[in-house]
């Protein structure tokens, strides 16, 4: 059921807020019947607008009739209540799990997709389509910058966007950091002109990798065509990235036996924008700034995370001690469980 509605919120947006406000006012009207619009405005705390609006709409449809007396429900309206109760507990259950996973790990929303990514059968499409939406409902109208990071899920998302999210937009994808040294494929210079190019957008490419030594990069940084990259990074407003396994990052970062040695020393289960942490959230080693780091995304309104399988549930969770609180975890069954296990 989860996945029809993350389907149905795909193609209908906003849907479900428009089906749960008719499943109120209907189970509303069924308690109380009959019933003024202003009493049940009042009892259901929304506007005598909004409870015009809909029961209007609710009448013609034939759900409830209109009297001196008050509205009550016809025969459709029972019917159709009694069917939507069970449909309408499940999305409720579903929308309670993701509030208590908010709360746990202190941040603005979760959105959870059925399935573990970390099983054999496992997929990164579900979590890769709910992010797509929340792109759609949280970016602003007019100009915005996107910082992006890479990885599997990023290149999963960017497949995921189509032109509707330029709607209305000028967006311009930019990569959050530095290149890793992984599979091209998937660095965030190849995820950024990946998600320009399904979105029509446009996008800006950094080409200096992050295994360079500080005095290597630094003068690198004076170079006029890097440097206005990296002003439009720090200048985004929207930055969507992943959380790595700590010990899987540093193979992708091709960091040597020594420091994969002191990363398993001190504990390390996860990373992010070139941080890597324990399960307490203390950083434990820092890879040198080239782009965003954890510190600069408190200033970024619009912050989303995907990241899913419950192998992933311990760095997740460390990781959101750091993330700022605006922070929209896009996420799965598998990780959800091992977090609100914990």
């Amino acid at each position: 059921m989860q996945t029809d509605w993350q389907w149905i919120e795909a193609v209908m947006p906003q849907m479900t807020a428009k089906l749960t406000t008719r499943f109120r006012i209907l189970r509303g009207i069924d308690a109380q019947q009959p019933v003024g619009r202003r009493l049940l405005a009042d009892q259901l705390v929304l506007s005598e607008r909004t409870v015009r609006t809909v029961t209007t709409d609710l009448e013609s449809l034939g759900l409830i009739q209109m009297s001196v007396q008050g509205m009550q429900l016809t025969p459709a309206g029972r019917q159709a209540l009694r069917g939507l109760t069970p449909v309408m507990d499940d999305l409720a259950g579903r929308q309670q799990r993701e509030l208590r996973l908010a709360q746990r790990l202190g941040i603005e929303h979760c959105t959870i997709v059925p399935g573990d990514s970390s099983a054999v059968n496992g997929g990164l499409s579900g979590m890769a389509a709910a992010a797509a939406k929340v792109l759609a409902d949280r970016l602003p109208a007019g100009k915005s910058t996107v910082a992006v990071m890479g990885g599997h899920t990023l290149a999963t998302l960017a497949q995921a966007l189509t032109p509707a999210l330029a709607m209305n937009r000028q967006l311009l994808f930019v990569p959050a950091r530095g290149g890793v040294g992984e599979s091209p494929a998937i660095q965030a210079n190849t995820v950024c002109a990946q998600m320009a190019q399904q979105t029509n957008s446009t996008y800006r490419q950094l080409y200096i990798p992050e295994q360079l030594t500080t005095a290597t990069y630094q003068p690198l940084f004076a170079e006029p065509s890097i440097h206005e990259v990296l002003q439009l990074i720090d200048r985004s407003n929207v930055v969507v990235h992943g959380i790595g396994l700590a010990l899987d990052m540093a193979e992708r970062r091709k960091m040597t036996p020594h420091e994969v040695a002191d990363l398993t020393a001190a504990h390390a289960v996860g990373e992010a924008f070139g941080h890597f942490f324990d399960d307490e959230g203390h950083v434990v080693s820092k890879i040198p700034r080239i782009g965003l780091e954890i510190d600069d995304l408190a200033k970024k309104p619009v912050v989303i995370a995907v990241a899913g399988g419950s192998e992933k549930g311990t760095a997740i969770a460390a990781y959101m001690q750091l993330a700022p609180s605006q922070t929209w975890l896009i996420t799965d069954d598998g990780a959800a469980d091992f977090v609100l296990k914990r």
